[in-house]
């Protein structure tokens, strides 16, 4: 895979993963500073589990994520397309529930989870559409889903050299705390090519969900968006309307 134009090949993406399986999670915190940490507490806070409560992690990787849903009384599932992630994630969290999950057809039923996550996957999904009806599908009416992905910087005197480090720097510093640094060049491909926070919030409420909403998180390197399924539903007459509502 050599350009991240979004006609993305499953089965590439997944060995693409499945290789860096053992060290992505160390390499993501060099990477970016330690800021993944902060991202993932600001997912946790948005999805606030609670007790009695089912949460589907989409593209959880080796669970690192998933693992701080993992609260007493709350039922994790973590779920990925890569193999080699979850038999990372199974040997590091075996207190977790790791179940193989296409995004676009996911193996789940209608309404069966309070909340469904995914960060830092849905790019790497082949249709995204697809992928946020599935999210959809399986929440509970009245139910969150909570998307972290990066986005584009909101600072115009910052984009040029964050740019700069996506196209230049990521690559070769990849090379040095990473076997498969072309998976980091991927990345930063990815990242250019990805929709703006706004488009993101549009499909979201295309894809049929209200209230939707989002944050940007150091400056707009990352973004977390939330949106939730209605109580009810609409009729088919009725287009919504919902008006994205930039986080405060």
């Amino acid at each position: 895979m050599s350009k991240a134009d979004l006609a993305k090949k499953p089965a590439e993406v997944a060995a693409m993963f499945d290789e860096v399986a053992p060290t992505y999670d160390i390499s993501n915190d060099l990477l970016s500073f330690g800021q993944a940490r902060l991202w993932r507490h600001s997912v946790r806070k948005l999805i606030a589990p609670k007790s009695g409560q089912k949460i589907l992690d989409l593209a959880a990787g080796t669970g690192t994520s998933s693992a701080a849903f993992a609260l007493p009384g709350v039922e994790v599932i973590a779920s990925d397309f890569s193999e080699g992630m979850l038999a990372e994630g199974r040997k590091r969290h075996p207190q977790l529930q790791f179940i193989y999950a296409d995004a676009t057809n996911l193996p789940f039923g209608a309404e069966e989870f309070d909340a469904t996550t995914i960060s830092f996957g849905l790019r790497n999904v082949v249709d995204v559409d697809a992928a946020l009806a599935e999210m959809l599908r399986v929440l509970k009416p009245g139910g969150r889903t909570v998307i972290c992905e990066f986005s584009r910087v909101t600072n115009p005197l910052l984009r040029p050299f964050y740019n700069f480090y996506l196209n230049r720097l990521l690559p070769l510093v990849s090379g040095l705390v990473s076997k498969t640094p072309e998976a980091y060049s991927y990345l930063a491909e990815s990242i250019m090519a990805w929709p703006t926070q706004t488009e993101l919030a549009t499909k979201l409420e295309k894809a049929g969900f209200e209230k939707v909403s989002f944050k940007n998180l150091s400056l707009g390197i990352v973004a977390v968006h939330v949106g939730f399924k209605p109580l009810a539903s609409k009729p088919a007459a009725k287009s919504q309307k919902t008006a994205s509502k930039k986080a405060k």
